[in-house]
């Protein structure tokens, strides 16, 4: 690849958040910006004298591609191209260690090259787990079922430990019972939080806050934040008690259910 070709390359590829590298054949012969900071690497030169092959960069999750799910001598770009779209989801640390979840993309338009896109869907995962089909929707609400919870929250157990997060739960217990404000309940509620917490409707008259938080702290946080929100409009005409409960070390989401 020569020089202006990689110049020009850069000048379009450093405005992107996404992980974007270049493959000439089998040997990596570009990164952008967002991936040299994600490594810490200054040049592509860095990051070949401070990592080993490519491949390597992947963990071995059990739910997304790894070198070891690569079956006999073959370049991970095409074992990659023989998965679904879907598919076609790796975990990679981070130079602080912190493990992200990367959806790939691989261009092949031009002969001898391979333009590979990383986009990071960490803060997405739980979502996608969550919606898989419209059977997870409480109708009389809006919010998550508990029944969809309960069939997915190995999963959900499973994206906290991925994410290097515990899991916090906070209960919101609703006096009003008509399903036309349950339906406004929901929402109101909806428009004040994170696209990723996941809202269930656990009785007739509570329903559950589940979300993903870095520490006890930061878990508060977002208690303080509600209960802020509840006393403005329009939140303010809901007439709701809240508790928060934190995942406590090695305690499961069954278990930290039972203290909700």
């Amino acid at each position: 690849m020569d020089k202006l070709t990689i110049s020009l390359l850069a000048s379009v590829s450093d405005t992107q958040e996404d992980l974007i590298v270049v493959f000439e054949g089998t040997q990596m012969v570009f990164s952008n910006q967002s991936f040299n900071t994600f490594f810490k690497v200054k040049s592509l030169k860095d990051y070949h004298e401070n990592y080993g092959k490519f491949v390597n960069n992947f963990v071995p999750h059990p739910n997304y591609f790894h070198k070891d799910k690569i079956t006999g001598n073959v370049h991970w770009i095409d074992a990659m191209l023989d998965l679904q779209d879907e598919q076609r989801i790796v975990s990679m640390l981070s130079h602080t260690y912190e493990p992200q979840a990367f959806s790939v993309k691989i261009d092949r338009s031009t002969q001898d090259y391979s333009v590979v896109v990383f986009k990071n869907i960490t803060q997405d995962l739980i979502k996608r787990i969550m919606t898989q089909n419209n059977t997870n929707i409480d109708q009389k609400s809006g919010a998550f079922s508990k029944k969809y919870f309960l069939q997915v929250v190995k999963s959900y157990q499973d994206a906290a430990i991925f994410n290097e997060k515990i899991v916090a739960m906070i209960s919101i217990h609703f006096t009003h019972e008509t399903t036309v404000l349950l339906q406004e309940f929901v929402k109101d509620f909806l428009n004040n939080i994170r696209h990723d917490d996941m809202l269930i409707r656990w009785n007739e008259t509570t329903f559950l806050l589940s979300y993903l938080a870095e520490d006890g702290q930061n878990a508060q946080k977002v208690l303080d934040k509600l209960e802020e929100i509840f006393e403005d409009e329009p939140m303010k005409k809901y007439q709701c008690q809240l508790k928060l409960c934190i995942q406590n070390e090695n305690e499961d989401i069954q278990t930290l259910l039972k203290r909700v």
